[in-house]
């Protein structure tokens, strides 16, 4: 485990490192998760393991500390994550980053464009979501207020919704994150994160569950440099839902074109 102090007030990110060759990979996490849980074994597949790999868990989530005062902006967490990859001495990494994560991962790329060379989205959120109440993600977080979340039962109905696998990794991040990060996640940014996406100029890959239909303006990213693959078998946990699958288009998509 390696840590970095990623804010004035000293708190910590941290992530697991696996040795390897540069250029280093960064693997981010959804919201609620954690990225030791959800990618190691994909990691060190013979297919992708050799490089450098950061397992790094966002501000508030796992086993990075979880403060209070910080406002868990996508911008926010970007900028911490891009403090964190200086400390540990990373440039132009090839990112691979799964829902909130692939969000957080195209502002990273967006405003630290010398830390990112390469992008790998698991499908991320790339628009402004609508709040649901009652929904299990984030559009239900997000539709309580913080201090119904926090103190007024919202976590506890969000637990009960999310199920076991899930709650195993979303109970360890902290609740004012929780609802933090689900209400930007929502809310989005300006310009959007797809706005982001379609502007970068780096190789991007986009995998979505084949499942889910076509991937919402997938012409339009494709006609801007963006590969977008449909897998199969899979939901929105393709890594641990098709192992296999993810690995090969994870492969394939980080192999430099000549």
């Amino acid at each position: 485990m390696r840590s970095a102090a990623v804010t004035p007030e000293g708190d910590q990110i941290r992530w697991v490192e696996l040795p390897g060759q540069e250029p280093a990979r960064v693997y981010l996490h959804g919201l609620g998760a954690t990225a030791p849980a959800y990618f190691t074994s994909v990691a060190v597949d013979p297919r992708l393991s050799g490089h450098r790999s950061l397992l790094l868990d966002l501000l508030g989530h796992g086993i990075s500390d979880r403060p209070t005062h910080f406002d868990y902006t996508l911008e926010s967490h970007a900028d911490a994550v891009a403090n964190a990859l200086t400390a540990a001495g990373v440039s132009a990494a090839e990112v691979i980053a799964h829902s909130m994560g692939g969000s957080v991962a195209v502002v990273l790329a967006a405003r630290h464009p010398h830390l990112v060379s390469r992008l790998v989205l698991i499908d991320a959120n790339l628009d402004p979501i609508p709040r649901a109440p009652g929904s299990s993600g984030s559009s239900g977080i997000a539709a309580y207020s913080e201090e119904e979340f926090v103190t007024g039962g919202g976590w506890e109905e969000v637990r009960d919704r999310v199920g076991p696998h899930w709650w195993s990794t979303m109970r360890l991040a902290g609740r004012e994150a929780l609802h933090r990060s689900a209400f930007h996640l929502t809310r989005g940014t300006t310009p959007t994160m797809r706005e982001l996406l379609l502007d970068l100029k780096i190789p991007r890959t986009f995998l979505l569950p084949a499942a889910d239909g076509p991937l919402p303006g997938a012409d339009a990213l494709t006609e801007a440099g963006v590969s977008v693959v449909a897998l199969p078998d899979c939901g929105h946990n393709i890594m641990l839902d098709n192992p296999e699958a993810f690995v090969a288009a994870t492969a394939a998509a980080l192999t430099p074109q000549d």
